[in-house]
C-alpha cells in the first residue's frame, strides 16, 4: 500500500480564543486535496503544524511518511510551501532568488525553470519589488516547483490574483500531476478553484473537520428537490436531510445522500417532484458547515 503524501490523527492544538480539535484527514499520492474553510477556519494552523511551525499538543501528523514534528529536517526536503503572506527579497533580482535556492535544494531542475519563467512571463533580471502582487505569486510558484518537490503545500496561493494569473497558477498545478508521484495539498475559501482541480474535499470549520471526502462523491450525494406537497400531507421522510424550507405547499429540500430512488419515495409518499437541482461545490460547503454549526448547538 503506498505511504499516503499526509496523514493526520486526532491533531488538537489550542489557542486562548480558538481550538483545532481532533482534526483528521488523509492525502493520498499524486493526488490534490482542497482544503476548504472561511476566514478563521484552521486552515492556517493545520498547515502550520504540517510545517512543523508549531507543534500539535495531540494527535500523529505524518507527511511523506515521516512522522511531526520530530523527522521534520527529512520530511521538508521533499515540500514544497506557497503561502500568500511569504515574501521575498524585494531589492534582488528573481535570478539571484533562483540561484539562491538552486544553492540549498540538490533537485533544483534549470531546465524546468526555464520553462516556467517563459510560461508566466517573467524574466530573470526582474526585481521582486518592481512585480505585480500576480508576478511575485508566479515567482514564488517558480521557485517551489522548480525544486521538483513530491508534496506541495498551497495556502491560499490564488488570493488577490486576477482571473488571468489564477487561471496560470491553477494549469501549472494540474501540469504538475502528471507524475503521479507528487501530490498537492490546496488551502483556499474560493471554492470555484478548488472544484476545478481538485481529487479530494476536506471541509473545515471552526477548528474541526466536517467532512473529507472525494470531489464526485460530494457532487453526487448532494441535490436540492423542490417538491409540491399535496394539501394536509406532512413532508416525506428522505434521508439524509440537512436542510428543508416548506412555504404553503412548495417544499426545498437539501440531502446529503441522495439517491435515484430518493425521488421515487417522494412521489410514492404522494408528493410531485419539480426539480432536482445539483449542486455547486460552495453551495455543498455552506450547507455542510451550516448543518454542522447547528447539529453542535443542539
Amino acid at each position: 500500500m503506498t505511504t499516503p503524501a499526509i496523514e493526520m490523527s486526532g491533531v488538537c492544538k489550542r489557542y486562548p480564543f480558538f481550538s483545532l480539535d481532533d482534526v483528521s484527514f488523509r492525502l493520498e499520492t499524486g493526488q490534490i486535496m482542497g482544503f476548504v474553510g472561511p476566514n478563521g477556519a484552521g486552515k492556517s494552523t493545520t498547515i502550520r503544524i504540517l510545517m512543523a511551525l508549531v507543534e500539535q499538543e495531540a494527535g500523529q501528523v505524518s507527511v511523506l511518511g515521516h512522522r511531526m514534528p520530530n523527522d521534520q529536517a527529512s520530511a521538508k526536503l521533499g515540500i514544497g510551501f506557497v503561502s500568500d503572506d511569504m515574501s521575498l527579497y524585494p531589492n534582488a533580482s528573481l535570478e539571484w532568488h533562483m540561484d539562491f535556492v538552486r544553492s540549498i535544494f540538490a533537485g533544483w531542475d534549470a531546465a524546468y525553470a526555464g520553462i516556467l519563467l517563459k510560461r508566466f512571463n517573467l524574466h530573470r533580471e526582474q526585481r521582486i519589488g518592481s512585480l505585480s502582487h500576480g508576478e511575485r505569486t508566479k515567482a514564488l510558484l517558480l521557485l517551489v516547483l522548480a525544486r521538483r518537490p513530491r508534496l506541495l503545500i498551497m495556502d491560499e496561493p490564488t488570493a488577490g490574483l486576477d482571473p488571468v494569473a489564477r487561471h496560470e497558477v491553477l494549469a501549472e498545478l494540474m501540469d504538475v500531476l502528471q507524475d503521479d508521484e507528487r501530490s498537492i495539498l490546496f488551502s483556499s475559501h474560493n471554492t470555484l478553484d478548488v472544484e476545478q482541480i481538485s481529487d479530494q474535499i476536506t471541509f473545515i470549520d471552526r477548528g474541526r473537520v466536517v467532512e473529507s471526502n472525494d470531489k464526485e462523491t460530494f457532487l453526487e450525494r448532494w441535490r436540492r428537490l423542490k417538491l409540491e406537497l399535496p394539501n394536509g400531507m406532512a413532508l416525506p421522510e428522505i434521508p439524509g436531510v440537512v436542510e428543508k424550507e416548506i412555504s404553503g405547499r412548495v417544499a426545498t429540500v437539501t440531502t446529503n445522500d441522495y439517491q435515484p430512488a430518493t425521488e421515487t419515495l417522494c412521489r410514492q409518499a404522494g408528493a410531485n417532484v419539480h426539480d432536482v437541482q445539483r449542486m455547486t461545490l460552495e453551495e455543498i460547503f455552506v450547507a455542510n458547515v451550516m448543518n454542522s454549526r447547528k447539529e453542535r448547538a443542539e
